[in-house]
């Protein structure tokens, strides 16, 4: 791979594949002459600020044009992506889409299967990545890279981790959304205004993923020191133990795995 390598994505004009080349040209990852996206429509808000991003309705046509092309579809519409891309490195952003599937309906053998998040957006994704053998040293080295753009990302050994990881990462605020929302409604349900509810919760999830998110920080080690002050904070967490909140969770992340994994069987037939 070099600088010159003109990276393209379908579905550029979708909040992932727009967050994704937005951070690529933000983080000056690819010049702007050498990004083209599609769209249904052959325009794609977003790219304002990069006048020199050039924008397809035709995904042939950007195939054609793109050295590395990025599929950031949804899955069901992957059906209707009637590309050629042989000899090229193919990155999808697609849930439930076996990288043997793509290779062939792409013609390529040189694919990756990566699962990005919602927090790509403020550039705090986590992106766990999968490749087939014939992507080379330098092309994985590319991929890394790339993700690393808008936040943080692994290459995975097999391609099942990216089904399990739809569900850990891919769901991005989503699992934490939800369990604000059960900590807003019950302060709503207690009489405090639920515009002080939303502000309270919302500081408090914040301030907790930036002090998680530290290299120092261990998580376990956080619940135990809460566990061993004994106070009313350890009478909240063992009541939540009590209460199965892990068995839940891990119930959720099953639920998403299995969804994923079916999704990848339907299309494999």
């Amino acid at each position: 791979m070099s600088g010159t390598d003109v990276i393209g994505i379908i579905g550029g004009g979708g909040w992932l594949g727009r967050a994704l080349g937005r951070a690529m040209l933000r983080q000056t990852f690819v010049d702007p002459r050498a990004l083209v996206v599609s769209s249904r429509s052959g325009h794609c808000s977003g790219y304002e600020e990069w006048p020199q991003v050039r924008m397809f309705r035709d995904n042939r046509a950007l195939a054609a044009q793109a050295d590395v092309v990025v599929l950031s579809v949804r899955p069901e519409d992957f059906d209707a992506i009637d590309i050629q891309a042989p000899g090229k490195l193919v990155i999808s952003l697609m849930a439930g889409v076996p990288a043997n599937l793509i290779s062939q309906r792409t013609k390529s053998r040189r694919v990756v299967r990566a699962m990005p998040n919602a927090a790509a957006e403020i550039g705090r994704s986590y992106t766990p990545w999968f490749s087939l053998v014939e992507a080379s040293a330098k092309e994985r080295t590319f991929v890394q890279s790339m993700f690393e753009t808008c936040g943080q990302a692994d290459e995975v050994p097999q391609e099942s981790d990216i089904d399990y990881m739809t569900g850990l990462t891919g769901s991005g605020p989503a699992l934490p959304a939800l369990v604000s929302q059960a900590m807003i409604n019950h302060a709503i349900a207690r009489g405090l205004a639920p515009s002080v509810a939303r502000r309270a919760v919302k500081s408090v999830v914040a301030g907790a993923s930036q002090l998680l998110a530290a290299d120092d920080v261990d998580i376990p080690s956080v619940i135990d020191t809460f566990l061993a002050y004994d106070g009313t904070t350890a009478a909240a967490l063992a009541a939540m133990q009590r209460s199965g909140l892990e068995p839940a969770i891990h119930a959720g992340l099953e639920a998403a795995e299995a969804r994923a994994m079916s999704m990848s069987a339907e299309r494999n037939g």
